[in-house]
């Protein structure tokens, strides 16, 4: 049989996780009395707040030693049983007589707080390092017996909130070893040999407390690569981390945890083996891990029937542990502001009434997602867009084909590889300017549910050697981050325009080119991650750059013809007080060379018109649009469509296989 229990329940038991234990019935009896220690915070305690804890603990049973958690609003505390009557295991009833005291006990500040339980998303992490530390120190006569030495160190690193130091806490405390921290920047000393001595004195005090486990946070501060750092303060600290590692004794009583963010800036004399054994990267959590997250931040919360945390969980792309929680914690202020109408602040406690009836409903966590940015994606400007197909007038032909292309490998992924095929990674969108390219790009990420990430072709360019490459490089990284993505790329033609037509810009623009076709057919492989392109001038844009592989897709976005125009004018109308002689659909016949843009400015003109022609005007005539007409005339000539029709047909062509000859 299989038994489940929370990490709280475990510690009471006293066992492991994957430890056998045998399961009886007990006798319970109910308690006369049960007295409670906060584990690690002084409280103000009164009648209302011991009546709020024990509606909270109805029903449940304890054993003096054990520790219990209550969440109060948002926020988790922690209590030590220290004393119950009678003895033995009891049940809170109504008839207990409960008692808070308002100072944590010695036995209660000792009581370890994180476990494997605090964390969701990692379990093939915890596995591997509870391999690499917890069982060294629990059963070393197993490495005695296999002739090898247990590891030294583990590297733990990846990007920032992902969980890297909850991880080493919740080791340290499953194995019950003593726990060092240090963080980086703060051993660094400005006097000679300070911060040498502060880590030979840190590494002395774990070996006589062992076994014990030092974590050190921060390590590309005070680790960097040797040859790359001025001062001789970190070369010395490098070396004297060098020598502690070498100098631990191989029995397992010691082990260090490195965390960093930057793995490639560590010098590489620490990640031999004998060192940093094992290199763990802890990554950004994916659905499921979000979902675990979640359930893990919110199991405290009063949520509402209406919470789904699996939808949020789909929401969240690229969200780390720790925007999970700023996540939960705003959603938790939300409703709380919900409710102050209600509270008085200057009252000392809140009555518990009040307190009984919040809850957290699925629009709290709603209008939290909106304010909370993912830490991966803070430096890129990534939206999540909220135009709809039905925003996109017409173009059902091209919808189609990126409905095929985009969104369907983003939300039924199964079925591309059921059939044994590659979706598309690029597809680059081209036709006479402000016809709809952005738009149908938005529409198509709003419909995936993906993060969009635009970039502007002149935003990329820098006057340092290797920063507009760098730029290409992190994007493609940060898309990756926050799969599933899409990176949309506008006026492609100023970043990849055809190579050797003599750009006098010391060769930057090959070098992106190189790097763009690099990033979307390297070794590095595209997840979850689809590259949308659009140009006016496809003509100049690198053929190296259309070739299957990376732009696969080649997709013409006609001007709108008469049925296209019509329902452009539907769309930016709908909002617009109409008189009656305003007919859509003899508007749509007259505005022939019209762009999607084009129709948009001049509804904006034709309601400018009528404001001009009176200011309490209550509707706009047909009249204003003849008007607005004069003053917008189209952006697309008969000369311009022929070519980008031209330049269409030649596509097709080139797209078509060669006939076989026999």
């Amino acid at each position: 049989m299989l038994v489940r229990i929370d990490g709280f329940v475990r510690k009471n038991a006293g066992v492991s996780i994957n430890e056998y234990v045998i399961v009886r019935k007990a006798k319970v009896r109910n308690a006369t009395s049960i007295t409670l220690a906060p584990v690690d915070m002084r409280l103000s305690v009164d009648e209302d707040f011991i009546n709020f804890v024990k509606n909270r603990l109805m029903e449940r049973t304890f054993v003096e030693g054990d520790t219990t958690l209550i969440m109060m609003l948002g926020h988790p505390i922690q209590f030590n049983v220290t004393k119950t009557r009678p003895s033995g295991i009891v049940r809170m009833t109504y008839d207990t007589r409960l008692t808070i005291l308002s100072e944590p006990t010695p036995e209660a500040r000792g009581v370890p707080r994180t476990t494997y339980e605090d964390i969701g998303g990692l379990r093939e992490e915890i596995q591997r390092i509870r391999e690499m530390v917890e069982l060294p120190m629990r059963h070393p006569e197993i490495f005695q017996r296999l002739g090898i030495d247990p590891p030294k160190g583990v590297l733990l690193y990846g990007p920032p909130g992902c969980g890297k130091t909850l991880l080493a806490r919740a080791v340290a405390n499953e194995s019950e070893a003593n726990f060092f921290s240090i963080n980086g920047p703060e051993i660094m000393s400005k006097f000679y040999g300070e911060s040498e001595a502060r880590l030979r004195e840190i590494f002395q005090q774990a070996e006589k407390n062992a076994p014990s486990i030092i974590f050190i946070d921060e390590l590309d501060a005070i680790a960097p690569k040797r040859e790359e750092v001025t001062g001789e303060v970190e070369r010395r600290v490098v070396a004297q981390l060098l020598a502690l590692m070498d100098g631990l004794s191989g029995r397992g009583n010691v082990i260090v945890i490195g965390a960093t963010n930057r793995v490639n800036a560590l010098d590489p004399a620490l990640r031999r083996p004998g060192r940093f054994d094992r290199e763990i990267e802890i990554g950004i959590p994916d659905k499921d891990g979000r979902y675990e997250i979640l359930q893990i931040h919110t199991r405290g919360m009063p949520l509402a029937e209406d919470v789904d945390l699996k939808k949020l969980a789909e929401m969240t792309h690229g969200y780390t542990g720790a925007d999970l929680a700023a996540l939960c914690r705003e959603t938790a202020m939300k409703a709380l502001r919900r409710y102050l109408p209600e509270i008085n602040l200057e009252e000392e406690r809140i009555p518990p009434k009040i307190l009984e009836k919040m809850e957290i409903r699925m629009e709290d966590f709603l209008n939290a997602f909106r304010e909370i940015t993912p830490t991966a994606m803070r430096e890129v400007a990534v939206e999540v867009p909220t135009v709809r197909w039905e925003d996109v007038g017409d173009l059902e032909e091209v919808k189609q084909e990126l409905k095929e292309a985009v969104e369907w490998p983003l939300k039924n992924p199964q079925a591309f590889k059921r059939m044994g095929i590659d979706p598309p990674k690029g597809i680059l969108l081209y036709g006479p300017p402000g016809c709809g390219k952005t738009l149908l790009a938005r529409a198509v990420a709003t419909e995936s549910e993906a993060n969009f990430i635009t970039i502007k072709g002149p935003e990329v360019f820098s006057k340092w050697v290797g920063e507009s490459e760098k730029a290409i490089r992190e994007v493609f990284r940060k898309a990756r981050m926050s799969a599933p993505a899409i990176i949309f790329f506008d006026e492609i033609d100023s970043l990849v325009p055809r190579r050797g037509l003599g750009y006098a810009d010391s060769g930057v623009t090959e070098r992106v080119i190189s790097q763009l076709l690099t990033e979307m057919d390297g070794i590095i492989t595209l997840e979850n991650v689809v590259v949308i392109a659009a140009t006016n001038r496809p003509d100049i844009v690198d053929p190296a750059v259309l070739r299957p592989g990376r732009f696969d897709r080649l997709i013409y976005v006609p001007e709108p013809n008469e049925e296209g125009r019509y329902q452009i004018f539907k769309i930016h109308t709908k909002k617009m007080p109409l008189a009656k002689d305003v007919d859509l659909k003899y508007l749509a016949r007259m505005t022939k060379g019209y762009s999607g843009a084009d129709i948009k400015a001049l509804c904006r003109e034709a309601a400018m018109m009528a404001l001009r022609r009176d200011m309490s005007a209550k509707e706009v005539t047909l009249e204003d649009f003849k008007e607005a007409m004069k003053k917008i005339p189209p952006s697309i000539s008969s000369d311009m469509e022929k070519w980008y029709k031209g330049f269409a047909e030649q596509v097709r062509k080139l797209q078509k296989p060669a006939p076989i000859v026999a």
